[in-house]
C-alpha cells in the first residue's frame, strides 16, 4: 500500500451536501476483469489550489500519459492512498466484495481525512469512514476520480510487471492478467502460479500447480 499526507482543501462539489466537504476524496480501482495479479484501488484529495490539467479515465489515455500524470498527481494532491488486495483475498470474499473492501481501506488510510467520498460505479462499500456518492462513468465525470483511477491503473500495471519477472512465462507485463489468448493458452501449459485468481472459472479449470 502508498500513502500520501498533506494539507490542503477542496471546495463542496454538491449543492445542498449534507456535509459541508472540505476534503472530497476520488475513488476508483483498476484490476477486476484480469485472470491473475491483485486488484489495486487508489483515494485522491485534489489540490484546488494546485490543478492538474488532462486528468481523464485512465482506460483513455496513452500508458506514456498515464505515467506522467501518475507523478503530478502524487506531487500535487491534498492527500492520497494505494490498496492493494491480493488475489486469495478475491478468491475469499469474490471480486465485487474484494473491491469495495479495498476501497474502504483506502478512504480509511487518507489523511487529513475525506469529508465526502465520490465513488466511481453504482455500489457504495459497507463502513465507509466519511459519507459517499457511488457515480457511473465517474472516472469521466469527476476529476478526483479520474485522478484515481490513474494512480491505480498505473500502480497495477508496474506490479505486473514485477510479477512477469517473478512469473515468466505468463506473459503478464504485455497483457496483464487479463484472460486474452496468449494468457489462456500459457494457463494451459503451465498451471495456474500463486498469483492467479483460483475463484475464476478459467484458471479454476486448469487445476492448481
Amino acid at each position: 500500500m502508498t500513502a500520501r499526507h498533506a494539507c490542503g482543501d477542496n471546495a463542496d462539489l454538491f449543492t445542498g451536501s449534507s456535509v459541508a466537504a472540505r476534503h472530497i476524496a476520488g475513488v476508483d480501482e483498476a484490476g477486476r476483469g484480469p485472470l491473475a495479479g491483485p486488484v489495486l484501488v487508489a483515494a485522491v484529495i485534489l489540490d484546488p489550489a494546485r490543478p492538474i490539467a488532462g486528468l481523464a479515465d485512465s482506460k483513455t489515455l496513452s500508458a506514456k500519459r498515464r505515467e506522467a500524470l501518475f507523478e503530478l498527481i502524487r506531487e500535487r494532491a491534498v492527500a492520497y492512498r494505494i490498496e492493494r488486495v491480493e488475489a486469495a483475498e478475491i478468491d475469499r470474499l469474490n471480486i465485487l466484495q474484494a473491491t469495495l473492501t479495498g476501497m474502504a481501506r483506502a478512504l480509511r488510510g487518507l489523511l487529513p481525512a475525506a469529508d465526502l467520498a465520490l465513488i466511481d460505479g453504482n455500489r457504495l462499500p459497507r463502513d465507509l469512514p466519511c459519507p459517499a456518492h457511488a457515480i457511473v462513468r465517474g472516472d469521466a465525470l469527476e476529476p478526483a476520480i479520474s485522478a484515481a483511477s490513474i494512480l491505480a491503473k498505473v500502480s497495477r500495471d508496474r506490479y505486473m510487471h514485477q510479477l512477469d519477472a517473478e512469473f515468466p512465462g505468463y506473459g503478464f507485463a504485455v497483457h496483464k492478467g487479463y484472460p486474452v489468448p496468449a494468457h489462456l493458452a500459457a494457463l494451459r501449459q503451465l498451471g495456474p502460479c500463486r498469483e492467479h485468481r483460483r475463484s475464476f472459472a478459467p484458471v479454476a479449470r486448469c487445476g492448481v500447480r
